[in-house]
Formats: C-alpha cells, structure tokens, sequence
C-alpha cells in the first residue's frame, strides 16, 4: 500500500492544526519531498530503532544538490549527521568531556548569567525577548562552556545565529549567507581550539583535545564536533525558552503558580514547556531496510520523520493534551523532545540548566512581565522549527 500525499496547507493554519488535519488521511502519509511522516508517540519510538533506521547523514545535501563546502563538511564529520562506529568515537570523545559534573559546577555561572540578563532589561519598556533573554542566555552559556573570550561572544552569537539556517532546507539566499557565515565560524572555531591546545584538562576544550589527541579524529572532524555544539546549543534553548515563557504569560494563573512556588513547580514548567509546543519539529531518519510499517511499504533509503509535534500532543500518552499544564504528571521519563537512543542529545543537562535558571529569575525578578505583541509563533516540521519575536515588558 502506498502512503496518501499530505493534503496542501493552508497559510492560516498553525502546526498543530495542520498536524492534526493530516493525520486524519492516515497513520502514514508522505510529504512533497517524499519523506515518510507518522504522527503517534509509539510510532516514533518504534522508528527511531536502529534496526529499522539511521541517523541522516548527508541526504539533506543530496536533495539540495550540495557535494561541496562548509555546510556539506559539517554534515559529513559531525557526530549529529553520523552512524555506527564514526558517530560513538564522535560524541564518545566529546561526551566524556561535556559531562553532568561540569554542568552542576557551572550551575552558578548560569545562575548569574540570568539574572543578569534579566537586570540588564527590567523595566526598560518593550523589548523581543527571544533574542534580548533567549538568545543572549543560550549562545553566553555555550560560549562560556567552550571558553570563548567575553569580547568574542557578539561576533560568534551573529555567525551563530546566522550558520544555524544552513541546517535545514532553505531558499538560496539564506543559504549562501548562513553557508559564509558557517565558513567564518569554521575559521574561529579552528583559531579557539589552537589557543586551548594547551590549557590543560580544567579546560573543557583543553580537556577535548586531550582525548582527541588519541584518537583517529581528523581535525576537520575534531572542529565538527565543537561548531555543531556551539550551533545545537544556541538556537534549540533560544526558542525553548521563548516558547515555555510565551506560554506561561498567556496561562496567567500558571504563570503566578510557578512564582509563588518555584521550587515546587520549576522542573514541571520547563518540562510543559519543552512539551507543548516544541522546538524540534521531527526527527528525521533513513529507513536500513525494505519495510511495512502500518500496511506502508517503505523502501529501504527513505526518509522517515516521525514528527515530535505530533507525539508530544499524542492522547494515549498525555492527558488533555491540548492543556498547558505544568502540574502535569504523565511525562515519559525520558522528554521525547531531546530525541532517543544513541542519538540523544548530548547537552540535555545544560538546556534544563539553562530553562530552570531564567525561569527563577524571571519569577523573582520580573514576576509582573507581561506580553506586548501577539505570542511568538513557533513553525517548521523539520528537525529544527523557526521562532519568532517575542515582545515583552520585564516588570518587578
């Protein structure tokens, strides 16, 4: 049986509408660029197996007509876009160093950080909170784990920023601009790793290339890993936060629940916040073999996306799940939101880190902040989705 063609979207609709209308065609259907999407909580676990698929390597390349270059680079040599034994020495050797010990030993940092930024635009008038809060908290944590000078932060969160629209498919100008922007972040990246060569195992990037040292990481390798590190743990926290918060302002008395007792409700507000509408859209992947899934014939090399949208909304799994709700209780153990398996996000830790502390911040410091212009919209049902601004005014 073949997989009905997604019906056409209408520009009025949100995602989630549009999830929902095309899910009624079907528990499988395919999309104009021939992927595979299911919509159910089961169906992404089940496809996210390794024996049934593997992570995307340079496909998204191929459907662009891209065989060269920084973007095409990055996809070939970072551990996010491999399999098998190059994707366990990949995140193996960056793993060891980006350990839940130097996230609880940079807690305070963080914490600082916050408040800070929070201070710096409390009772200033309107402001976009995504990029003034969001995206100032995300790339300052990022660059402050890889030891990027303070004077350098500005320039790395523009290429940042910009380079980060190299990952999904975009129109050919955004892609010549995020693609040399990509390639100046390469540069800097190389020049940062060469200034910590000998900082020593206290140094996380030091402590990097220690390991690396034994190991048969090339260097264009060795500078995948940091840049997708430096791109993953920016973009995904700026819209997180801006999502969880956007939401937190429109459900006022949730809003005035988790101030009045933040010990008690923080960790449920990040975790309703990652959940309801999310920033990674779909996690895509390619099928190893020939298969039927849900009376689907799937040809072995398809694209398969199991959307994360939908899951996270999937009524077998979440009560209600059209409700924001930060009591919620019927979280899985593991968030889906940060993927599953070998692939799971290696910086989980740090993006709850960075969640938990704006969120204290902002109740302690700001409890009376309200929104200024419409919520944020969140879109894209690809793996990274597009947030925009959010205004607001920070009031005590």
């Amino acid at each position: 049986m073949e997989a009905p063609l997604i019906l056409p979207r209408k520009e009025t609709w949100t995602d989630h509408e549009y999830v929902r209308r095309a899910a009624a065609q079907g528990p499988v259907v395919r999309d104009r660029h021939g992927i595979f999407i299911t919509f159910s909580y089961d169906h992404m676990q089940q496809l996210v197996d390794p024996s049934l698929t593997r992570q995307m390597e340079t496909e998204t390349m191929a459907l662009q007509g891209i065989n060269s270059g920084p973007v095409f680079d990055l996809f070939n040599n970072a551990m996010l876009f491999s399999n098998g034994d190059a994707h366990k020495t990949r995140r193996g050797l960056l793993a060891r160093s980006f350990a839940i010990p130097l996230i609880r030993r940079m807690r305070p940092e963080i914490r600082t950080l916050a408040e800070e930024l929070v201070r710096d635009n409390l009772d200033k008038g309107d402001i976009d909170f995504r990029d003034r809060i969001g995206g100032q908290l995300a790339a300052r944590t990022i660059t402050m784990v890889l030891g990027v000078p303070q004077t350098d932060i500005p320039h790395v969160t523009k290429l940042v920023y910009s380079a980060i629209r190299a990952l999904s498919v975009r129109s050919p100008t955004v892609l010549e601009e995020a693609t040399a922007d990509l390639a100046d972040l390469n540069d800097y990246v190389e020049a940062l790793l060469e200034d910590h060569r000998s900082a020593g195992p206290d140094d996380f990037l030091g402590a990097y290339l220690d390991r690396v040292e034994d190991s048969s990481l090339t260097e264009i390798e060795t500078r995948a890993q940091i840049i997708i590190l430096l791109l993953a743990g920016s973009d995904t926290t700026r819209g997180a936060l801006s999502s969880t918060v956007s939401q937190l302002l429109q459900h006022r008395t949730q809003w005035e629940m988790l101030c009045s007792d933040r010990k008690a409700h923080l960790s449920g507000a990040v975790s309703e916040g990652l959940r309801y509408d999310p920033v990674i859209g779909a996690l895509i992947r390619v099928a190893d073999r020939d298969m039927v899934f849900e009376n689907v014939s799937i040809p072995e090399g398809s694209l398969v996306g199991p959307l994360v949208v939908a899951a996270l909304r999937d009524p077998k799994v979440y009560d209600r799940p059209d409700r924001f709700d930060i009591t919620r209780s019927d979280h899985p153990r593991w968030h889906p939101v940060f993927g599953a398996g070998e692939h799971r996000c290696l910086g989980e830790a740090l993006a709850r880190a960075e969640l938990e502390e704006a969120l204290d911040a902002l109740c302690r410091l700001a409890p009376n902040m309200e929104l200024t212009g419409p919520p944020p919209t969140i879109r894209g049902l690809g793996a990274t989705r597009s947030v925009s601004e959010m205004r607001c005014v920070l009031a005590a």
